[in-house]
């Protein structure tokens, strides 16, 4: 394996989560088949093995790829666990002793690949996606992972040691709960598998929380804020969509290709997985739908806001259209104009302009052209 100077492709910017979402790793031109990119800010690799059986678990932190070796052969499963793909070195000795293509490497190491399933006879390569819900619920981590299944052994590559959604299948092997210790490797890849797709349903449901509040928001009280909080729901929904989408196809590949490392009893399993995928596409796609009718919804609030301004200019309109009227003609200064002369002709004037004024505002009230501004008693009787 060898390697060639390359290019590291910058991290997205953390104040556009948009890039995290969307962005996808592709080689520098003229690279050289098998080139692992290193990130100069990622995570030093670190492995931890559980080895298992139905009589034992046992668990070994921080080990060397050399002591994994002596695991790989034994009846045992051996699930090792790759935290970090920032060390070269270590990454490359994990494949050297286990035989991996330089290809496969390639793929679990330059992050994020699109989720794939590709057969190398003695180990099976499987890339997925997971995600996490934020501390705040106001968002999700997205993750790939990547599984090497061998005959007696799992390899999984995690890009952040911190979190995940395994420790479920930790708990079940160490306390011996279930038939995961009577079980092979691909058992245990169903497990974690199972796991990552169950975890897109809390960050479906904070987004299912997030979309009936934004529902108030908008038919109470529509700003500019609010619809940023749209675009960005149905920006994450997408981003969503798009790791859920290509999962539906892994994991419909390992049910139908029968690929020899898998057993028949675990494609039973990983029929209920395909299920919960595109239960996870409905939801996903009933909440793009929401999203974009709220879209609509706010573009009419902002319509029936925008009218009813102008309905209540209108009416200021109308009710001084007479009145200027009246202003204009006694403006107009003629000697010959008896009013001008009147004593009480300035209090007529304004008892005129006052009772046209009271009546056209009783009229429009009663025509109900008032509601939505204020009370409208009359109105309302007349409804």
């Amino acid at each position: 394996m060898s390697q060639t100077p390359t290019q590291w492709i910058p991290e997205p910017d953390e104040d556009d989560p948009e890039d995290d979402y969307f962005d996808y790793y592709f080689d520098p031109p003229g690279s050289e088949p098998g080139t692992l990119t290193i990130d100069p800010d990622g995570i030093p690799s670190e492995l931890v093995l559980i080895d298992y059986s139905p009589e034992h678990a046992t668990r070994h932190p921080d080990v060397s790829p050399e002591t994994c070796q002596a695991y790989l052969k034994t009846p045992s499963v051996s699930w090792i666990d790759v935290r970090g793909l920032g060390s070269e070195d270590v990454l490359k000795r994990v494949g050297y002793i286990c035989h991996l293509h330089p290809l496969l490497l390639e793929d679990v190491v330059n992050v994020p690949q699109r989720p794939k399933v590709e057969d190398y006879n003695d180990h099976l390569l499987i890339v997925v996606q997971m995600v996490l819900p934020t501390p705040d619920e106001e968002g999700f981590f997205i993750e790939q992972v990547g599984f090497v299944l061998g005959e007696h052994y799992l390899l999984t590559f995690q890009e952040e040691p911190t979190r995940d959604c395994f420790q479920p299948a930790r708990d079940r092997i160490q306390n011996g709960r279930g038939k995961i210790r009577q079980a092979g490797p691909d058992y245990l890849a169903y497990i974690l598998l199972d796991a990552i797709i169950d975890g897109f349903f809390p960050v479906l449901e904070d987004y299912g929380e997030r979309i009936d509040s934004l529902e108030d928001e908008v038919v109470a009280n529509p700003t500019r804020k609010t619809l940023e909080k749209i675009y960005d729901i149905r920006r994450e929904l997408l981003a969503l969509r798009r790791s859920i989408w290509p999962q539906r196809t892994v994991i419909n590949s390992l049910i139908r290709e029968h690929y020899g490392l898998i057993s028949q009893d675990v494609e039973v399993y990983l029929r209920d997985c395909y299920d919960h995928v595109i239960q996870l596409l409905d939801i996903v796609e009933t909440y793009r739908e929401l999203s974009a009718s709220l879209t609509e919804i706010y573009m009419s609030a902002m319509s029936n806001r925008m009218s009813e301004v102008v309905n209540l200019l209108t009416i200021i309109s109308t009710i001084f259209i007479p009145l200027t009227f009246i202003v204009g003609v006694y403006g107009m200064n003629f000697e010959n104009m008896p009013e001008l002369g009147w004593r009480w002709g300035y209090a007529a004037c304004w008892g005129v302009m006052g009772a046209i004024a009271l009546c056209l505002t009783i009229f429009f009230w009663r025509r109900g052209w008032f509601e939505g501004f204020f009370w409208s008693p009359l109105a309302s009787k007349r409804r």
